[in-house]
């Protein structure tokens, strides 16, 4: 029995051994030593995060809409259509009793103001606005500039607005006026008030709601036919005559 036990604990210390034996120094177990941050060093760390962060943003925010140049950009455009409510606005049948008016020479067109009240009342005021692309141009006659439309951080449609002007004193409001020629031009391609420039809506008005009538220019005396709106008086610097 004695020379059963000291085998049994021959072999068991043989065993120990050998696996020991067979582990690699640099697969056992080591001491690892961690660092220890103090208050300063967890400050530092923070403001570095922080300014990383800022950074990011930064390089964010200048992708953004708010950062697009609109004198030259055109974002958005075409990206997807209205919808089917905002389309009906802009698109409805104009009134040709309360929307239209005709000029002397038989030219229909609709008042700056109704194409302002389309656009609230589709997108909401401070919804669109009017963007220059260019310089105000000063002729002898003449003011023009270009302007661009933009809804919603969207790029519309722009335009050359122009208008006409016969002394210096007339030309901030020529330049106003040319600003609202561009809105109405830029209108044309949400289809607001589409009907003034189809030929057979235009015919149609001049048969049902105008009139041509003779008058004579007040100043120098020269006779003339011009068209006025059905029941319309006839507009200075003319008269009527038999």
């Amino acid at each position: 029995m004695a020379s059963l036990r000291s085998f049994r604990a021959l072999s068991r210390s043989f065993s120990r051994n050998t696996i020991i034996a067979r582990i690699p120094a640099a697969a056992r177990p080591l001491s690892v030593s961690v660092p220890r941050f103090n208050d300063d060093t967890t400050s530092a760390l923070a403001e570095s995060d922080s300014s990383a962060s800022s950074l990011t943003e930064q390089a964010v925010s200048r992708n953004t809409p708010t950062h697009i140049d609109w004198t030259t950009s055109y974002y958005g455009l075409a990206t997807e259509p209205f919808s089917k409510e905002v389309t009906a606005i802009l698109t409805r049948t104009v009134d040709p009793k309360l929307d239209v008016e005709m000029k002397p020479d038989g030219i229909i067109y609709m008042p700056e103001v109704r194409y302002r009240r389309v656009l609230n009342e589709a997108f909401g005021p401070g919804g669109w606005g009017l963007v220059p692309r260019g310089d105000t141009v000063v002729g002898d006659k003449i003011v023009t500039r270009e302007y661009a439309l933009i809804v919603h951080g969207r790029f519309i449609s722009q335009a050359q607005g122009e208008n006409n002007f016969f002394s210096v004193d007339q030309i901030p409001r020529a330049v106003e006026g040319c600003k609202s020629n561009a809105l109405m031009r830029c209108c044309k391609d949400l289809g607001i008030a589409w009907q003034l420039w189809d030929p057979q809506f235009i015919r149609r008005y001049q048969t049902t709601q105008a009139e041509q009538v003779w008058v004579e220019h007040v100043v120098n005396k020269k006779k003339a036919r011009i068209w006025i709106k059905k029941g319309d008086p006839v507009p200075y610097p003319y008269k009527k005559t038999v």
